[in-house]
């Protein structure tokens, strides 16, 4: 981490409450931006799964066990 970004996170420490939200807030909305790659991995592979479903080589769980099996 270089100097730049240490003071930066010193003067953000130095902020308010509401203003550290706020900051965090927006510091997580710039990352959470589309990636066209990342998406179209994400297509092929929901693609891939439904093509293994039809074939029948997908298995398929009941929602209420798969939840049951991380219920405490």
């Amino acid at each position: 981490m270089n100097t730049d970004i240490r003071t930066l996170i010193e003067q953000a420490r130095a902020l308010p409450p509401e203003d550290r939200i706020a900051l965090v807030e927006d510091m997580l909305d710039s990352l959470d931006r589309a990636d066209p790659a990342i998406d179209g991995l994400w297509a092929r592979e929901a693609a891939d799964r439904v093509a293994a479903y039809r074939r029948g080589d997908l298995a398929t769980r009941d929602l209420s066990a798969v939840v049951a099996k991380y219920r405490p």
